[in-house]
C-alpha cells in the first residue's frame, strides 16, 4: 500500500544534517526503497517554501523531482473544502493543505505518514488512516 509523507517528515529528512534522525525518516526511507511513496503538489510547495537560498533551492527541487505528484482533480478539492469546514464547526483548526492531504487519503485509500499532532485530532470526524514507523 502506498503512503502520503507529510511535509513534516519530508523537511526533517532533507534538513536535519547531524544527529540521528527519528523513526519517520527512517519510513519515508523504506517506502522511497520500496516504491510506495505518494507526492502531491501542495506537499512538494511547503517542503520548498521558505528556502531562501537558490542553490538549496534547486538542490531540493532536484531531489524531489523523483517523485511524480499523483494528480489530484476538483473532488479532492471539494473533500478538502468539506472537511476543513466539519473541523472548524468543531473547533479544530488546519491548514487548507493539511485538509487537502486528508482528501487525498481518503480518496486514494491511503495512509498518512506524519509527525504532525494535528491529524489526531483530525481523525475523529475525518476517516482518514495513519500509518506509523515501522521502527517505532
Amino acid at each position: 500500500m502506498n503512503v502520503l509523507v507529510d511535509t513534516d517528515v519530508w523537511s526533517e529528512a532533507l534538513r536535519k544534517k547531524k544527529g540521528a534522525k527519528s523513526d519517520y525518516v527512517s519510513e519515508l526511507v523504506n517506502l522511497i526503497q520500496e516504491g510506495r511513496l505518494e507526492m502531491i503538489g501542495p506537499i512538494r510547495m511547503e517542503v520548498l517554501s521558505g528556502i531562501r537560498e537558490p542553490k538549496t533551492f534547486e538542490a531540493f527541487s532536484k531531489r524531489l523531482s523523483a517523485f511524480p505528484d499523483r494528480p489530484m482533480d476538483s473532488s479532492v478539492y471539494v473533500m478538502a473544502a468539506r472537511f476543513l469546514n466539519l473541523c472548524r464547526s468543531r473547533g479544530i483548526q488546519g491548514s487548507n493543505t493539511d485538509f487537502q492531504i486528508c482528501a487525498c487519503s481518503v480518496q486514494w485509500g491511503v495512509p498518512i505518514l506524519s509527525k504532525d499532532k494535528d491529524y489526531q485530532r483530525y481523525i475523529k470526524y475525518i476517516p482518514i488512516e495513519l500509518a506509523q514507523p515501522r521502527n517505532g
